[in-house]
Order: structure tokens, then C-alpha cells, then sequence
């Protein structure tokens, strides 16, 4: 059966579905020898299809995976860092962290922690990424100050970023100190550095942004210990499911 050819590298675990089409794009993907082209259809059971020079093989198709990593602060969010920096890749057990096609879904900042899903089914990263399906993003944040609750309200209400306004979220607080405030912040969207712009926006600074649940997969789940930071952990069945 034919398919686009990004979905083909999605769904065999080669990369996201972005990441295909990037690939494509960049005229590193060959169809029957011929450079590849985005939107163009395969039949992986008959056509040659190579990346890299290096042919797709449906019997080298690697075991669909689907981890959470409980990430420190100075590690990005990538498969691989031009400034030489650790990435998340570099913290999965040395037998994946090739041949596997692993990437993360989505992203944290380098200095923010917590939990980010990595997996090789390009597809779950799409379905997982699209607002549409609503995967809501729990964090604990620290600011420094005390917002009032008028700009508690803003934040819940949403502010222009970029010229566009961010959806509502819940913001609550829960625990203030001599001269910082916790709040647990869910958000239903993910735009670049989302938290801390708003923040600055309000005129609060973050100091520290923790991520601790995407939908309902926890580093904690109820009555089980806590996921330790730059440790993995497989997904279970229900939180692949997103149940």
C-alpha cells in the first residue's frame, strides 16, 4: 500500500514527521534512486526508498518505543547539539541511543526540568503535538514576588504574544515565601518559551520552571515514587493511550 513518504519515515521510527519532511526537503531522501520530493507516495514493500544512502528496510524496522524522561536543568531538547552540549538523547541507555530513532516530543529550555516523552513512533508525536487533541501541560513554577491575584487573572485569561493571544490557562497558586511564589500553571498550547515570556510580560521574573505532567502521564503517578531527575521510565499502556 502507498504512502507519503514522510509518513513512511514517521511511522517506521526514522524520524518525526517534521523531521521527514525536513529531510526531504533538503534532498536527503531517495525514491527507486531518484531524489524525493514532499508529498510523494511509496510502497515500502516494493520501492527502494534510502536516507542518507542508507535503504529502509521494513525487516530493520526498529521495536515502536515510548519513554518519559525526567530532565535535569543544561540538558536541550534535541538528538544532538552544535554546541556540544548534553542532550536528552545522550541520557537513554547506551543501546538507544542508536539505530532507534528516538526524538523528543516537543520541548523544554535548557534551564527548565521535568517531564518530556520521547519516543520513535513519528506518529504519536503528531497526534501528541496537535493542539486539537488537547493534551494539557502541568507545571510548577517559581516566580519572584508576589503576583497580585489581578495578575493572576491576566495569566488565566491570556495576554498578546506576539500578536496573538495565548489560550486561557489555569494558574493557582500554591505556596508563597518571604520573596518568591509557587504556582501550578496548565496550559493546552506549547509556544516557544511560553511561560517565561508571559512572566516577563507581567512583570515577574521565573526562577525555576518544572514540568510535572503531559495529559495524564506523571513523574509521579498516584501512590508510586517519584520518576528521579535523568532517569526514564517506560510508558505504561493507559498513557500511551492517553487515559
Amino acid at each position: 500500500m502507498k504512502e507519503r513518504v514522510q509518513k513512511i519515515l514517521s511511522q517506521w521510527g526514522i524520524a518525526s514527521r517534521r523531521q521527514a519532511e525536513r529531510l526531504i526537503a533538503s534532498g536527503r531522501v531517495r525514491l527507486n534512486g531518484q531524489v524525493a520530493s514532499l508529498g510523494q507516495k511509496a510502497d515500502p514493500q516494493r520501492d527502494r526508498l534510502e536516507v542518507d544512502g542508507k535503504l529502509v528496510k521494513s525487516r530493520n524496522r526498529p521495536q515502536l518505543v515510548y519513554l518519559l524522561l525526567n530532565k535535569p536543568a543544561g540538558v536541550v531538547s534535541t538528538c544532538s547539539d552544535p554546541q556540544g552540549r548534553k542532550t536528552v538523547i545522550d541520557l537513554l541507555p547506551p543501546e538507544l541511543r542508536r539505530g532507534w530513532g528516538i526524538h523528543p516530543v516537543g520541548r523544554l529550555d535548557v534551564d527548565s526540568t521535568g517531564a518530556l516523552l520521547l519516543t520513535n513512533d513519528g506518529e504519536w508525536t503528531q497526534h501528541i503535538s496537535h493542539p486539537r487533541y488537547h493534551w494539557p501541560k502541568t507545571y510548577q513554577v517559581w516566580v519572584r514576588g508576589h503576583p497580585s491575584q489581578g495578575v493572576l487573572q491576566a495569566w488565566r485569561n491570556g495576554v498578546i504574544l506576539s500578536g496573538r493571544k495565548t489560550q486561557p490557562a489555569q494558574v493557582k497558586v500554591l505556596t508563597s515565601r518571604r520573596d518568591k511564589t509557587l504556582l501550578q500553571i496548565i496550559l493546552h498550547e506549547g509556544r516557544n518559551r511560553q511561560i517565561r515570556r508571559i512572566a516577563q510580560q507581567l512583570g515577574f521574573e521565573v526562577i525555576k520552571l518544572h514540568r510535572t505532567a503531559i495529559g495524564p502521564i506523571q513523574l509521579q503517578p498516584p501512590n508510586e515514587p517519584m520518576l528521579p531527575k535523568g532517569q526514564i521510565r517506560a510508558l505504561q499502556d493507559r498513557e500511551i493511550r492517553g487515559r
